[in-house]
């Protein structure tokens, strides 16, 4: 039964890597035609769709009950997003920060990760007792109202980046001639792939961690998180490797956010979301890691490959940190 896995694991690779190729393809062309800046197209349009897996597993997690894996494999993916897939994208070309992404997305992020942080726990973190707490007990609840909340905020953010698409349309790059059919069908073969490709590898990891033991909550913020983000993991590679590198770190940036705001707010809006201490630590150093990755971005307006190769380091850290607890 393992191999049946490990080859279900393999194929879900080879989909997501030819899904990414075609979907960054048809985006870029994409904003070409529409005269839109590649960093808007990957804050909107490769996010959402590079998210999918995000929004698929955690849905369906809201609705199963499991909100360990819910909460989890949101903040999972942001730190492996942040850490992976820019340190990866940085270590294979150093990464331009869009200025406009450092002064207004990155902190929207973080902002977004503080108020969940606060919104959930505000009683725990005040009340003076979180060090004699266990990392499974209950520190807060990410209830409906809070989950309506944060999808009224992504409304407002997603409006905003439309009026700031309009604002730059023609600038900086010319128009160009596309079959609109050939792109549509670019992008929407490349989602599918992507989506299934990321649901294979996520069903495929998880049955192979269970057979070696692992716990629900490590399962949800590593080989969920993991599995979920590869979709962004290989597309800002493609992007990075094809030289759109605003649309790399515009799409990390905007999934971080998609799935903070969006995916969290959906998921606990279909069912209220328990906040454990280890929850609450992960939100922690996530915001923590969107300070580093901020400052990275901002010393030099990109993040090179040393500073690429310590946001590995870091992660691997944040995983064995994750395993000893």
């Amino acid at each position: 039964m393992i191999l049946v896995y490990v080859g279900m694991l393999i194929i879900g690779f080879a989909a997501l890597i030819k899904g990414a190729d075609w979907f960054v393809d048809g985006s870029s062309s994409l904003a070409r035609v529409f005269q839109v800046p590649g960093v808007i197209i990957g804050l909107t349009i490769v996010a959402l769709g590079t998210s999918a897996p995000e929004l698929a597993v955690s849905t369906a997690a809201a609705l199963a009950g499991s909100n360990e894996i819910a909460l989890s494999n949101v903040v999972g993916s942001n730190i492996f997003n942040l850490l992976c897939v820019l340190g990866v994208c940085a270590v294979i070309k150093p990464l331009p920060v869009d200025t406009q992404i450092s002064k207004r997305d990155f902190p929207i992020s973080i902002l977004a990760t503080i108020f969940v942080l606060i919104a959930t726990c505000f009683k725990t973190l005040t009340g003076g007792g979180l060090q004699t707490m266990t990392m499974d007990q209950i520190a807060g609840t990410v209830s409906r109202g809070i989950g309506l909340i944060l999808l009224v905020f992504f409304l407002c953010y997603i409006i905003m980046l439309i009026m700031k698409a309009k604002q730059h349309s023609g600038e900086d790059q010319a128009a160009e001639e596309s079959s609109p059919l050939k792109i549509f069908l670019l992008i929407l073969v490349g989602i599918a792939l992507i989506i299934a490709g990321g649901q294979a590898v996520v069903v495929s990891a998880k049955e192979i961690a269970r057979a070696f033991g692992m716990s629900e909550t490590l399962i949800g913020l590593t080989i969920v998180a993991v599995g979920t983000s590869l979709p962004e993991l290989v597309t800002s590679i493609v992007a990075a490797r094809k030289g759109e590198t605003g649309m790399a770190v515009g799409n990390v940036v905007g999934s971080n956010i998609f799935n903070m705001l969006f995916i969290l707010g959906v998921s606990s809006a279909i069912h209220p979301i328990s906040v454990n201490v280890a929850s609450l630590w992960d939100m922690v150093i996530l915001i923590g890691i969107s300070l580093l990755s901020l400052l990275f971005g901002l010393t030099k307006k990109q993040i090179n490959r040393a500073e690429g190769l310590i946001m590995l380091l870091v992660y691997v850290g944040v995983v064995l940190f994750a395993a000893i607890r």
